[in-house]
């Protein structure tokens, strides 16, 4: 059997509402092979359905009750492809040529991982990220966890070496994950978005931001240097970061006077 370039592994629940745009993302990219490897962890909508209807083939594993780090890694297990990339059903590829621009990026630069941007989908309008990410050292991503998930890309053996997601977390499995791969190999790094990544009230990401910032801080503590100056730089920036969320969550979803 030929080894697929990629795995695209999707986990859902109830994602009736966005599933079909990322599916017909995945579907429609040029000039590589694709795994594609749903987890769905017990959808009672319409989910399951509209993944049965994709004519091309597939895989549907049955993950419930379990968490989206165990569903993730249970996509990791099952693949085969030799890059992984884990696409969110509420979010999706930004044109047909991302894998294959993400294929020729691993063949050129001989890396291991990668990542690039993503683009914000906010009340239906495409919104560029509202920062700069730094230049990639690990010193940098200790700082603060600047590689979106949406648009990371790992080969199947350096994921498999890592040990995949952590499952006792909740909100930064990925900030986690990234930083133990950090620890293995340097990724390559690209400047331009690759995927659009969905912001919505019903998002764990959006709905549960002040946990998912201590969660974020608590990761970057257990992997920082263990000094005191260390530590209170971190903590400071965790306050900074707080109060820099709630104002700008609040001018996203504010309503028009």
């Amino acid at each position: 059997m030929t080894t697929p370039d990629f795995s695209i592994i999707t986990c859902t629940l109830n994602s009736d509402q966005w599933i079909k745009q990322s599916i017909r993302s995945v579907l429609r990219q040029n000039s590589v092979s694709i795994e594609y490897i749903f987890v769905d962890g017990g959808s009672t909508d319409g989910t399951l359905k509209k993944i049965q209807s994709i004519t091309s083939p597939y895989k549907l594993l049955h993950r419930p009750a379990a968490g989206i780090s165990d569903a993730m890694n249970a996509g990791i297990a099952e693949a085969t492809g030799k890059i992984i990339a884990c696409l969110h059903s509420d979010d999706f590829f930004l044109h047909a040529n991302v894998l294959a621009t993400v294929a020729e990026r691993f063949n050129t630069t001989g890396c291991e991982w990668l990542f690039g941007r993503t683009s914000n989908l906010i009340n239906g309008k495409l919104r560029p990220e509202n920062f700069k990410a730094p230049i990639y050292t690990r010193q940098a991503l200790l700082k603060g966890n600047f590689i979106p998930h949406p648009a990371t890309f790992v080969t199947r053996e350096l994921l498999q070496k890592s040990g995949g997601f952590n499952t006792e977390l909740r909100y930064a499995m990925d900030y986690d994950l990234w930083l133990r791969l950090s620890m293995l190999s340097t990724p390559a790094q690209l400047n331009f978005p690759l995927t659009a990544f969905r912001e919505h009230q019903g998002s764990l990401s959006t709905a549960n931001r002040m946990a998912a910032l201590r969660e974020d801080l608590q990761v970057r503590l257990k992997y920082a240097p263990q000094d005191p100056l260390a530590r209170m730089l971190h903590l400071a920036r965790f306050h900074f970061r707080k109060f820099r969320q709630l104002v700008q969550t609040n001018q996203k979803y504010a309503k028009p006077a």
